[in-house]
């Protein structure tokens, strides 16, 4: 059950890169969440839940509540969060959400940084899950003011 619990919390390895694992764990969400973004919407919403829920049962068992750096499930689900507003495949809103979420991830503005104090496996998940909110909020309107952009 552990070794589940850490394939899971580790973003299927991803979070084992020796350099940026946080970084690592977003391009491959991306990546799955590029190919998401082709087909129905609720696919990435159900993808959403699932790594919340798995992150959340996961980050216990694998021995990563302080938020170690290879845990990255929660990566997995602010990056997921960040493409809602896309709906539909684009390099522009790709590299957009992607650059946000790590921005809002990174730097840890107001309620990610809250989150971020917090401890467990909901501290360890709610920053990115507030980040890919904040990011997919930027998104939002910059789809709104530069549709032919996304």
């Amino acid at each position: 059950m552990r070794t589940l619990a850490r394939v899971i919390a580790s973003g299927l390895g991803s979070g084992y890169s020796p350099k940026a694992p946080g970084t690592a764990g977003s391009l491959l969400a991306l990546i799955f969440g590029a190919w998401m973004l082709t087909g129905p919407a609720w696919v990435l919403w159900l993808a959403i839940i699932a790594a919340v829920l798995l992150g959340l049962w996961a980050i216990g068992p694998a021995g990563g509540t302080e938020d170690p750096g290879w845990v990255v499930i929660d990566e997995f689900a602010g990056q997921w969060i960040a493409l809602l507003p896309l709906g539909h495949f684009s390099w522009t809103g790709l590299l957009a959400a992607f650059a946000l979420f790590r921005l809002f991830d990174i730097t840890k503005p107001g309620p990610v940084g809250w989150a971020d104090r917090q401890h467990g496996a909901f501290g360890v998940m709610a920053d990115d899950i507030i980040a890919g909110a904040m990011a997919a909020i930027v998104i939002f309107a910059l789809r709104m003011a530069l549709p032919t952009w996304f």
